[in-house]
């Protein structure tokens, strides 16, 4: 019986999967440090200090239930893994004599469904337990199960015809699978990107235009003294899950729409509305989001050539057991080893984002002329959602992709 004490890549793997597992947890201990007794000065006129106090039991707990929760699924995986877990999965779908594009596809759903029955309780706990506790939740159970079994379907539907096609061209296309892998990745990114608003988020709530009245006409002026096109503006029942509002756009060119929540519709005037909006138009005027397509692209087409740098090694199959080296046992494994990669690319990229928020705030007060109403909605929204005011440093820098709101609020009442 192989085991850790025998292969090289078995420890690797684990102590990547330790050493993740440890860092991420380092940086939740001091981010709950970081919490503060006192409401600081651009908040008191919104929060009296009992209900400050309450956003800090609620942002304690929800950091405690992520603990948890990365906890038992670290436990479960690397038990899966001393176990032989991958080993006797690969038997099964093998022994079920299909080719190794569909044998691949029920072994990827194996390890997705066995995952999302670990993440279950979490997912109930956090819903109905967390999120309602504080008055947030509105998801019925059965709006919560639809959300599950269309999650499910959307998965099989448009995620096993794309698995197909990448485990296909690293069996057939020999050195160059990466990169008819990115180039197959990259297309499926960008018909998602046109087909999500008209056919995928429908599924999971109502769209309605904005009726017209004093917001639709303001938005409108905005938009239109901008040069911003606007195929429509809808509002989503955003309420039928959950208190907290917001705003964006879904779609290019002249199929762009604009979704408002309607919670945010419900909670903000009219011009801390348009001023969202026009946070949201910055980031097209300012070029963001093709850049941040790029990036995602550009570290999709890395990840890709790295995995397949690795797959071919034998000793990676060994150390776990694995007789036959198949495509989608080496994607499987790989995704272990590249994973540092994936987080300092995220890091990355995160630093950028928040780059771009600061800008998009700034096209916003310049072109909306009203510092303090944009400054005042952040403000709003960060309390409506009982937001962390004061993350640690390293969270921040690890895994925020906008920044603290109090930062954005300083920087636009300069």
């Amino acid at each position: 019986m192989v085991s850790y004490m025998d292969h090289p890549y078995f420890v690797i793997v684990v102590a990547l999967i330790l050493g993740s597992y440890l860092l991420d947890s380092i940086v939740e201990v001091l981010n709950l440090r970081s919490f503060r007794d006192e409401v600081p000065k651009e908040f008191t006129a919104l929060y009296d200090p009992k209900r400050f106090a309450t956003s800090q039991r609620y942002l304690r707990e929800r950091v405690v239930h992520d603990l948890w929760e990365r906890t038992v699924l670290t436990a479960a995986l690397l038990a899966f893994m001393s176990l032989g877990g991958f080993h006797q999965l690969d038997l099964a779908v093998r022994g079920m004599g299909f080719g190794p594009t569909l044998s691949g596809l029920l072994f990827f759903g194996a390890l997705g469904l066995l995952k999302g029955i670990l993440q279950l309780p979490f997912a109930i706990r956090a819903t109905f337990g967390i999120e309602g506790r504080y008055g947030f939740n509105k998801t019925t159970a059965k709006t919560f199960i639809a959300d599950l079994l269309k999650g499910l379907l959307l998965s099989v539907v448009l995620g096993a015809p794309i698995a197909a096609l990448i485990l296909y061209f690293f069996e057939k296309t020999g050195t160059l699978a990466w990169l008819y892998a990115w180039v197959a990745l990259t297309v499926f990114q960008l018909i998602i990107g046109f087909l999500a608003p008209a056919f995928l988020m429908p599924l999971f709530n109502r769209f309605k235009p904005l009726p017209a009245g004093e917001l639709r006409q303001a938005i409108e002026s905005y938009t239109q003294k901008q040069n911003f096109t606007l195929s429509e503006i809808y509002s989503m029942d955003a309420s039928r899950r959950s208190t907290k509002g917001n705003a964006f756009f879904a779609g290019f060119g002249r199929f762009r729409r604009l979704v408002l929540f309607d919670t945010l519709i419900e909670k903000h005037p009219t011009d801390e509305a348009v001023s969202v909006v026009a946070h949201e138009v910055g980031h097209f005027k300012l070029g963001h989001i093709p850049k941040l397509l790029a990036m995602s692209i550009l570290s999709t087409g890395v990840l890709l050539a790295t995995l397949q740098f690795f797959l071919a090694s034998p000793g990676l199959y060994e150390a776990f057991q694995i007789d036959t080296p198949s495509v989608y046992v080496g994607l499987t494994l790989v995704s272990f080893l590249y994973s540092p990669l994936l987080k300092l690319l995220s890091v990355g990229a995160n630093r950028i984002s928040r780059r771009f928020e600061y800008e998009a705030d700034a096209f916003a007060a310049r072109t909306f002329g009203k510092a303090e109403i944009l400054a005042s909605a952040l403000k709003r929204l960060s309390v409506d959602q009982l937001s962390h005011l004061t993350p640690h440093r390293l969270k921040v820098w690890m895994d925020y992709s906008h920044p603290p709101v109090i930062e954005r609020v300083r920087q636009l009442t300069k």
